[in-house]
Order: structure tokens, then sequence, then C-alpha cells
């Protein structure tokens, strides 16, 4: 049986791998994208803070006051984190949410929740960061 044949897509829409969405696979690559940064900004956002384990309250203030490595590494993280979070939360609400107002809202709500915890933790590291 050729593929034609058992295939309800068009020949174009093979070729340019849209799906009924019309984002085609752009959602799923950023997810790995995401995921792949994450794995070395995890493991050094970890070693990050099992470095800061005993130093009390002013020498953590110090350490990220001093460079721009430890803020920076955490900033990365936690956006990443958020966006990736986002990406996520947005598939299980469209995949799992059928009602058509209650998805919207839930959509919504997602980006709003995301972006607040981004903005509340990327100032709060950018205002430890700059002291």
């Amino acid at each position: 049986m050729s593929d034609k044949s058992s295939s309800m897509r068009t020949d174009i829409a093979r070729v340019r791998h849209l799906g009924s969405a019309h984002s085609g696979t752009s959602h799923a690559w950023m997810m790995r994208v995401t995921a792949a940064i994450l794995i070395p900004l995890t493991l050094l956002f970890v070693w990050l803070i099992v470095s800061m384990i005993g130093r009390d309250y002013d020498a953590v203030l110090q350490l990220f006051g001093s460079r721009v490595g430890p803020g920076a590494i955490a900033l990365l993280f936690v956006l990443t984190a958020c966006y990736h979070m986002k990406g996520g939360m947005q598939t299980i609400i469209e995949d799992y949410v059928h009602d058509r107002h209650l998805k919207e809202w839930s959509i919504i709500g997602n980006i709003l929740f995301c972006g607040l915890v981004a903005a509340a933790t990327g100032l709060a590291i950018i205002k430890i960061s700059l002291g």
C-alpha cells in the first residue's frame, strides 16, 4: 500500500510537516530544545545551590554580587524553566480540556501564571545580583 493512499494529508502538508493547527512541529521542537538547554543549566544551578550550603546570608549576597556568573546561571535557569513549563502546561491543557471557553481561559491563566513566576523570580535574582 502506498503512502499516498494511506494518508489523508495533502502533498504540501506532508512536505511542510503541518498538522491541522498549521503550527507544524515548532512547539514540539521548542519543548525539546528547552529541555536540552535545561540539562546543563540544571546541573549548574544545583552546583550553585550546593556551593551555598553552610554560608550565611551575607556570604550568599556577596557571592551573587561579586560575579556575573551565579546570577546569570540562576536567571537563565529560571527563565528557561518557566518557558518550558508554559509550553508543557499548554500542551496538557490543549489535550485534556475539551470545553472551548475553559480551554481558552486555562491557556490565558497558564501564560499569566508562568509570566508572573518568571517576572517575580527574575526580578528577585536581579535585585540580589545588583545589591
